[in-house]
């Protein structure tokens, strides 16, 4: 664990405390059952919710904890270094919630947002469908204005949380004739006539995980559940909040290196080959030097990217150079850290396994890695 961050202060000292207990005791004991059963334990949200560990950084007004997104991100950190992968806390307080409070109107922030913080409603965000996959421009969700009403029809898959969302806001094109100009942000209930949830998807990793299918025949939803005040507005609102999703992917890329190196140094120093500890090799040192290195330069990095977005001056050049940089590194890091635990690497009772191919995702979500390149390389 990085003890010198320049955002960290001693308020986040004793919220990591308690994110660490918590992950501890609520998560680490439970990652097997987690997995077979597709998902985490409702009632985990609620006993999240009464410690306040959702929504901190949306404002008290709402029922959230009033604080910055340093504080999602110490809860992050601390859900990485037990290489947890079950729980979508990251989406729902540091995504979902900052979509309805930027853009939801006032009355359905006071519905919505003090039951997110408490854990009642559980949020997802369905953009990805199966055949546009990083094209939002071109989804074909619709949703078509009748009277009061939207009625959306389509489909959408990759969706976290999917299996328990209470709240999905959903992508999709109210003008079909436009194409970024014609995306909007609408919050579907799950309890609505025609919503569908698929089975869990079959992934490589994060088996705990739900994430789904998700399919809307003709729900009706009244046009207040519209995000923005005019239609059309959607493409940009993913714009101005993609960069804060980005920001979470890296900090638990850099957070799953850090895990990973502790756990290497942890097992060279304890394993013993030909007569000696694996650490004496100098294979063994020069390959963790190098992720060392690696890691505390992904680190400071993060670091830069968390104080400037602390300060509203995050732009998304910077944080797409940050989710590329440290999603790729982490990979390499913790492939490396996997070959020096040998055949115990490849097997799931060692946490350097459930590092790997959780990790791998991260290069995928929120904007493949290809997509960052395309966003950086339009500001040189």
């Amino acid at each position: 664990m990085n003890l010198n961050s320049p955002w960290r202060t001693s308020e986040l000292d004793a919220v990591r405390e308690l994110a660490a207990k918590f992950c501890a005791t609520e998560l680490a004991p439970h990652r097997e059952r987690f997995a077979q059963q597709h998902h985490v334990d409702r009632a985990l949200w609620q006993r999240a919710g009464d410690l306040g560990l959702l929504c901190m950084s949306i404002p008290v007004e709402y029922g959230g904890g009033g604080g910055t997104f340093a504080h999602e991100a110490v809860l992050l950190e601390e859900q990485a270094r037990i290489a947890d992968s079950s729980w979508g806390a990251g989406l729902h307080s540091g995504i979902v919630a900052h979509y309805v409070l930027q853009y939801a109107q006032e009355e359905l922030k006071q519905r919505w947002l003090p039951k997110m913080a408490s854990g009642e409603l559980i949020g997802a965000i369905a953009m990805t469908e199966p055949g546009t996959g990083s094209d939002l421009q071109n989804i074909t969700t619709r949703a078509v204005a009748e009277g009061d009403d939207y009625v959306i029809s389509g489909s959408k898959t990759f969706i976290t949380n999917g299996q328990q969302a209470d709240l999905v806001i959903v992508v999709a094109k109210t003008d079909p004739n436009h194409g970024a100009s014609g995306i909007s942000l609408i919050v579907v209930e799950a309890d609505r006539p025609g919503f569908r949830r698929g089975h869990v998807l079959n992934k490589i990793g994060q088996h705990g995980q739900d994430t789904s299918e998700l399919f809307f025949d003709a729900v009706r939803v009244p046009k207040s559940h519209l995000l923005g005040e005019t239609e059309g507005q959607g493409f940009i609102q993913l714009m101005t909040q993609l960069p804060q999703e980005r920001l979470i992917v890296a900090v638990g890329a850099v957070a799953a290196m850090e895990t990973a190196l502790q756990h290497t140094l942890r097992y060279t120093h304890e394993r013993e080959a030909f007569g000696r500890n694996l650490f004496s090799f100098q294979n063994t040192k020069f390959t963790l030097a190098e992720a060392a290195t690696e890691t505390r330069i992904a680190r400071v990095f993060l670091d830069h990217c968390i104080c400037l977005h602390l300060h509203g001056k995050l732009d998304v050049q910077t944080v797409a150079m940050a989710k590329w940089w440290t999603t790729e590194h982490a990979m390499t890091v913790i492939d490396n850290c996997l070959q020096l635990h040998g055949g115990y690497g490849y097997m799931n009772d060692y946490p350097i396994s459930r590092l790997w191919v959780d990790q791998r995702v991260q290069k995928i979500y929120a904007g493949t890695n290809e997509i960052m390149k395309e966003i950086i390389a339009r500001s040189l």
